[in-house]
This record gives structure tokens, sequence and C-alpha cells, in this order.
């Protein structure tokens, strides 16, 4: 966002009036972004006009935004190489959208010698859950957003467990096409797909700037016990969100296999990154997270 407020405007490719550019810098040096002071709040940003007395080197300030200038200019053609580009967030975006959209069609009208509606359904929520992680960030963490936000390219284990799920939804369709008839499993699955993701993004929403995809070590000056809202139904909502978003999957896909890793593996997951961030939360936070901890559940099996 900060790069966006202060990039230039080119309406071509030739090079600009060293005058005209130092006066559109000028115009655009008067604006900074700067944190509300009621951000704890309304969670929101202000632009301000800076004072005469502000602490801006408008020789400095020049020549950084040319440099700026100058690396867009030589990168702005590139695409999917990583980078936290305006290109790549944007592609991304249609990217998720289409196979979103794409999904629900092939659910809903599918032909019917591939009636696999499950499918398309799974791949609508695997774009929603990527599509509102990014948003999530976009609002309350605007400062911390980047590419990776989109969660997108989490782990290899991630990958490795999507992978695994869609290898056996299609080899058990392919060789036991019966087993793969949508029924009221794959509706349970479905339900528990719809709780998962509403009790995260709830959960993000809720938590706002106090919400991150890492385990902080530090306490940040403006970092509160959340303990409102679904937080004071469950102590970790989004963790609570995702795994049941993860085993919904695997009944609304009806894959036996997969729900026995799943399950497995994210009980194991969950335990040891609940332990480790509830000892930073005693850290920060003390008795006010002890008597927190003592009245809130988790509500996730095994995790008390």
């Amino acid at each position: 966002m900060v790069d966006a407020i202060r990039s230039m405007d080119s309406d071509s490719n030739s090079d600009i009036d060293e005058h005209e550019l130092e006066r559109r810098i000028e115009e655009r040096v008067l604006y900074r972004q700067v944190n509300n002071s009621s951000r704890a709040s309304s969670g929101r940003i202000q632009l301000v006009r800076p004072s005469s007395s502000a602490s801006i080197n408008p020789d400095n300030e020049f020549q950084r935004l040319r440099q700026q200038r100058a690396y867009m200019r030589r990168n702005n053609a590139k695409l999917f190489d990583g980078s936290n580009s305006p290109q790549n967030i944007s592609i991304y975006g249609f990217l998720l959208g289409i196979v979103c959209g794409g999904g629900l069609m092939f659910a809903w009208q599918g032909d019917p010698a591939w009636h696999m509606p499950q499918f398309g359904l799974f791949l609508a929520a695997l774009a929603t859950f990527h599509f509102l992680e990014y948003l999530a960030t976009a609002l309350f963490n605007p400062d911390t957003l980047t590419l990776d936000s989109y969660l997108i390219n989490h782990s290899p284990h991630y990958h490795a467990a999507h992978a695994a799920a869609f290898l056996e939804f299609v080899i058990e369709y392919y060789f036991f096409p019966s087993w793969k008839s949508f029924g009221l499993v794959n509706y349970i699955g479905l339900a528990l797909v719809i709780l998962g993701q509403t009790c995260r993004t709830v959960a993000m929403f809720s938590a706002q700037h106090n919400f991150s995809h890492h385990i902080a070590d530090s306490k940040d000056e403006d970092h509160v016990l959340v303990t409102h809202g679904i937080y004071s139904i469950m102590r970790h909502p989004s963790y609570f969100g995702f795994y049941w978003w993860a085993i919904g999957v695997q009944f609304l896909l009806l894959n036996p296999i997969c729900l026995a890793l799943f399950v497995y593996w994210l009980q194991r997951f969950f335990d040891e990154r609940i332990s480790y961030e509830e000892y930073t939360l005693l850290r920060f936070f003390g008795d006010e997270w002890t008597k927190y901890k003592a009245k809130t559940p988790t509500w996730m099996p095994l995790i008390p």
C-alpha cells in the first residue's frame, strides 16, 4: 500500500522531464501513511498531511522514489517470480476467482457422465480459503502484506497433503466410482467445510491486527489479548476452523485413507503449535492469559 501511494504516474514509456518528475515526487511526498492513533479500536489507517516540521529529507525521498521508479520499469513485465508486485497479486486473485467459479459451475452443471460435484465444491472451497487469508491480512495487517499472505506457498507438507487427497479421489473414482456417489456423508463434509471456514474468517476479523500467520516471539506495543466475540467461546478459533475445514474436505471427497491421515497429522501439528503459542502468550500476558485459558476450551480433539 505504501508503495502504491508513493508510486509515480506514467502515461508512456518515454522519459519524463526532470522538473516534471521532481514536481510529481514533491506532490507525493506531502502525503505520508501513518497509523491512526486509535488503530487498536478501529483498525483503520489514516492518510495525513505532515506539518512543515516533519522530518522528511526531500533529497533522499527524491532519490529513493527515482530508484523505485527505475526498478519498477525494469521489472514490471515479470509474472510468477515470487515478488510482491501488483501484477503478481492481481494474477493470483484472478486465478483463484477462476478456480472458485469453475469449481461451482462444475459442481452444479457438470457433465452427468462425470458426476462428481464434490470435486467442484472442493476446488471452490480451496480457492475461497486462500482468497480470504489474503483479504484479512490486507484489511488488518497491511504492513505485513506479501504475496505469501495468500498461503498458496504455505509449505511442502501442505502441498503434499492436497496432492494426496486429489490422487486418492481420482484413483478411487476410477476403480470404484460407486464409492464416490454424492450423498449424506458429502453433505456432512460440506457442512464441516463451511463451519470451519466461517470460524477461521470470523476469528481473523475479530482479532484484526492481533492476528498473524506466524507465531510472534516478541510482544508489540499494540498487541492485546483478544477475548471477545468468537474468542470468548474458544481459545484458538482460527486453528479450530482450519482443523474442521481440512477434515470436512476429506468427508466431502469421501477419502477414507486421507481422512485417517489428516486426523492424525492435524492433531499432532496443532497440539505442538498450540503448546508453543500458549507458552508465548503466557510470557506476554501472564495472569490475564492464565485466567482466560482456564475458562475457555479449544473444542479441538484431545487438546483441552
